[in-house]
């Protein structure tokens, strides 16, 4: 019985996906070189979605991955993993995800919403989950750093778009005096 003995490993996710009613992407982060192409991610997930949208169940083994899925009134959450991943960690990356877009967009989650706040989105899963290393999985934790202004970061910590956008407040300012 020579049985392989996996090494302890980070968890992991190959890929963050939301589908709308049609299967059409709004938001895909793919992790890995699972599917290198757009086209072949494309074909991935109309083939994720044409095999789960219609089912009540949360979770699927399809194409050697396992997936675990949520839907909400016109938008299909999937977090996708290896064969060999923990479901229910997968499964507290997409409740974490569903449940922070739930607190930004105040209980709001439908496709409109989301588009007109695609980068608090952006932000959410680069928190929770970083090059496929599960990070965060308390959407409470999630929230309050995607909501953290840039006057209370320090400018070490502060990402390019807010230096600028502080830069530009500052800027306007002294011009108004």
């Amino acid at each position: 019985m020579d049985s392989p003995i996996l090494e302890p490993s980070l968890y992991t996710v190959k890929a963050v996906l939301i589908l709308d009613n049609d299967g059409d992407r709004l938001y895909a982060k793919y992790y890995d070189e699972t599917y290198p192409t757009v086209k072949e991610q494309k074909a991935f997930e109309k083939n994720i979605f044409n095999k789960t949208h219609r089912t009540d169940s949360e979770i699927a083994l399809l194409e050697g991955l396992t997936v675990v899925y949520k839907s909400n009134i016109d938008l299909f959450f999937y977090v996708i993993g290896s064969s060999h991943e923990n479901e229910l960690m997968l499964m507290a990356v997409l409740n974490c995800l569903f449940d922070s877009l739930s607190q930004m967009l105040r209980k709001n989650v439908e496709r409109r919403a989301l588009l007109e706040n695609m980068e608090g989105l952006f932000l959410a899963v680069d928190e929770i989950v970083d090059g496929g290393v599960i990070l965060e999985s308390d959407p409470q934790q999630v929230v309050h750093r995607v909501a953290l202004r840039g006057d209370d970061v320090p400018l070490t910590e502060q990402t390019v778009t807010q230096v600028l956008q502080s830069a530009k407040e500052q800027i306007k300012w002294s011009l108004l005096r």
